[in-house]
């Protein structure tokens, strides 16, 4: 990366998350008062001044537990540590120093990195003295700050700025591909994505809902550059527990959002749920490529599960949503990992695929020839002309005598037609209808 990492770290629920949020300027990582909430690293790209800075969030660092979740999650914050350029550790000026804090100190010496010390939770001037004492563990001076209010933030961007290494010059940027991968807790995301790095990248847990964040992860594949986001397990509405577990669904609809390509992810146990339906809902509303592929394909033997009756369930319960590609993998083994991302990648190139108004236009017209619409209320609908307005998603605009006069049924012809003609294969298409007036304005610009 072009950009310095700068790392937050310290003990559980000194409000590093909320710290993280408020440099962020969004709210990007879940906050909430139970420790140990935040458990994977969480990356966000921020300017301050021109400057160009990516900020990563950490799990609660606990040092000398044993092979647990804490665990993890403190090999998770040694490595932000080691690839941050410097780093923030956020102390409690409520707790005061602890045992803990002096451990954490004593390990972020040993980094030899550039460092400040944030004494949180200073939310009034009372409290400012009680910053003096971070000074015994010996990282310099404790710069006082309320992340909750926002006191203090600004003295410690200064101090920021100024330990970090001089800017680089700024790369030309290009848009790339986001693969959004999504699916009910425990199917195995995370897997999937350290399978695809070949690292531990996000937390591997069989416990459900261990990742409770959206992560970005930049990869090349086969020449191609693109970004990987790893969500938490959407569930089904009526069973999303209050508090931090709603934000993670939150923030799993938000990532499909900002994805090109939905990767869902279902399980050989179960094959397909409503709740996967509506995940692929969700993903076709927003006009988003979709890949499907059913993880721990290892077991199917055992499981008695064969292809053909899977894949014909899995498509009749998806038949809303035509010609996706389907794969049975094993995040576990590796098996069909690359062809899903080939399958990905396909899939963009056919939401970037562009259609000329003339041969749109010529489709148009021999569709409409061998199945017209149908007449509502006296009146027939009327296509004057056709033009593709946009790509990824492509999307197509018909300009019509009046947009009332389409038909649910008569827009999924047209879309069929279109996709026998020229592809798209798993991309959903987005096909808006105009009325007459629109279409004169826009001849006459």
């Amino acid at each position: 990366m072009s950009r310095p990492i700068v790392a937050i770290v310290g003990r559980p629920n000194v409000g590093k998350s909320t710290l993280f949020n408020r440099l962020a300027g969004s709210r990007l990582s879940v906050v909430d008062d139970a420790p140990g909430t935040t458990r994977d690293r969480i990356y966000a790209d921020v300017s301050w001044d021109e400057r160009e800075v990516t900020l990563v969030d950490t799990g609660g660092l606990e040092l000398g537990v044993g092979p647990s979740l804490a665990a993890q999650i403190a090999a998770q914050v040694k490595t932000a540590v080691r690839e941050a350029e410097a780093i923030i550790f956020l102390v409690d000026a409520v707790a005061g120093v602890t045992g803990g804090d002096q451990e954490v100190a004593q390990a972020l010496r040993a980094s030899g990195k550039p460092l400040l010390l944030a004494v949180n939770k200073v939310d009034n001037e009372r409290r400012r003295p009680d910053a003096l004492e971070f000074y015994q563990l010996g990282l310099g001076e404790p710069i006082p700050i309320s992340a909750y209010h926002g006191m203090g933030v600004g003295e410690l961007v200064e101090r920021l700025l100024a330990v970090l290494p001089p800017a680089p010059p700024a790369p030309v940027e290009t848009p790339l591909l986001k693969v959004a991968i999504v699916g009910r807790p425990n199917v195995g995301k995370s897997q999937l994505l350290n399978a695809i790095l070949g690292e531990e990248r996000a937390i591997v847990s069989p416990v459900p809902g261990t990742t409770r964040d959206a992560l970005d992860t930049q990869v090349t594949f086969r020449g191609e550059t693109l970004i990987l986001i790893d969500t938490a397990g959407v569930r089904r509405r009526g069973k999303v527990a209050p508090g931090v577990e709603r934000y993670s669904v939150l923030r799993a609809l938000r990532a499909i959002g900002r994805a090109d390509v939905v990767l869902l992810l279902t399980d050989a146990d179960e094959v397909i749920t409503a709740q996967d339906a509506h995940i692929a809902g969700y993903a076709q509303q927003a006009h988003k490529g979709l890949v499907v592929a059913v993880n721990k394909w290892d077991l199917a033997p055992e499981l008695g599960r064969d292809k053909d009756t899977c894949e014909a369930t899995i498509r009749r319960a998806l038949r809303f949503i035509p010609q996706f590609p389907l794969f049975f993998i094993s995040a576990l083994t590796g098996q069909g990992v690359r062809e899903v991302l080939d399958a990905a990648i396909k899939v963009y190139g056919e939401r970037l695929k562009r259609v000329t108004t003339g041969q749109l236009n010529r489709l148009v017209q021999e569709a409409l020839a061998a199945h017209g619409p149908s007449v509502i209320k006296g009146r027939r609908l009327k296509v004057l002309y056709v033009t593709q307005a946009a790509v990824n998603p492509p999307t197509f605009v018909f300009f019509v005598n009046d947009p009332a006069l389409i038909h649910f049924s008569y827009r999924r012809y047209l879309e069929n037609r279109l996709r026998d003609a020229f592809g798209f294969e798993g991309t959903a298409l987005n096909l808006i209808f105009r009325g007459r007036e629109e279409a004169v304005a826009e001849v006459k610009e």
